[in-house]
């Protein structure tokens, strides 16, 4: 386990460090001066001067080289900078819109195991019943309609036409129904086909045939042998697409007017707020990564199998 950990703290430095270098280097490239929406040219009168002592004290005529550096120095003294766009401490910022996206992500996941899982499953068990062809049609269906359209689908059926579901901001467990069923519709289609194909090819193996043989049940076959079988490539995919789902969180805050991270950094593109964005991205590198660890390190509790290839090899 310490060699585990000690191989992930290393391969999280060097990530980390990739991560924001390339983020600093895209947003510095990306057009668009961050200075002018500083000064707020577009209504105010200002001289090239001013644009220039402004551009000059913030760093912007040093090199990139040099503007990355002083941002790493500022890293490591866990200085993230101010908001052009606030003037507010970035961390501060983003701390305050993640609880709004946490829930959304969990009130999602939640939408997505209620429906995943018991669809999944019986497709898997009833292979070839009416249950299957359904649940299959609809991960299809699912799969095909974009994310922002059924939000718009959801908004008009019970934020216009029925009226009792709030379609806009955060008050309350009501209004984060409509971008929790919206975000994890959508992606629960992805992983009823995913369960039940893993699935399937555990109820084929050959320890649930030698339980069967036993006298085992199949309700106890299925809940502690094939089923804890069947999650690790489920996991998996989880852990590789959660880029995805965050990416889906942001169309979803900015759809339903969500004040979370999402709609926060949106605002800080549209703004050209560096610090915020550089921020962001590191925020969500870091928590993809925690997932990714912890994805790995459950493999060796739902695959017995790995722990003991792992100490054979350490012998």
């Amino acid at each position: 386990m310490f060699r585990i950990l000690l191989r992930k703290f290393l391969e999280v430095f060097i990530f980390l460090l990739f991560i924001m270098f390339v983020s600093f280097l895209f947003i510095r490239l990306a057009p668009g001066d961050p200075v002018l929406t500083i000064l707020n040219v577009d209504e105010l009168s200002v001289s090239q001067e001013q644009v220039e002592a402004v551009r000059e004290e913030m760093g912007f005529n040093d090199s990139l080289p040099v503007q990355f550096g002083n941002w790493l120095l500022d890293f490591v003294r866990l200085d993230f900078g101010v908001s052009y766009s606030t003037g507010q401490p970035v961390m501060q910022t983003l701390m305050r819109a993640l609880p709004a996206t946490a829930e959304l992500t969990i009130g999602a996941l939640l939408v997505m195991l209620v429906i995943a899982i018991p669809l999944g499953s019986l497709s898997a068990l009833h292979r070839g019943s009416w249950i299957d062809r359904g649940s299959r049609l609809l991960s299809i269906v699912g799969a095909a309609v974009p994310s922002f359209w059924l939000g718009l689908i959801l908004i008009d059926m019970f934020g216009v036409r029925f009226g009792n579901l709030p379609t806009m901001g955060r008050d309350g467990f009501t209004s984060l129904i409509l971008p929790s069923l919206t975000l994890g519709l959508a992606i629960s289609s992805v992983y009823v086909r995913l369960l039940r194909s893993s699935l399937l090819d555990s109820l084929s193996q050959e320890f649930v045939r030698s339980a069967r043989a036993r006298g085992v049940s199949e309700g106890r076959i299925f809940m502690l042998h094939a089923f804890r079988h069947s999650l690790p490539p489920v996991i998996t995919v989880f852990g590789v697409s959660l880029g995805s789902l965050i990416g889906g969180v942001v169309v979803i805050e900015v759809l339903f007017a969500y004040p979370g991270i999402g709609k926060l950094i949106v605002d800080a593109i549209r703004q050209r707020d560096y610090p915020l964005i550089q921020g962001y991205i590191l925020i969500m590198a870091i928590v993809v990564f925690l997932v990714n660890t912890a994805v790995d390190l459950s493999y060796r509790y739902l695959n017995p199998e790995m722990k003991l290839k792992e100490k054979e090899a350490h012998r």
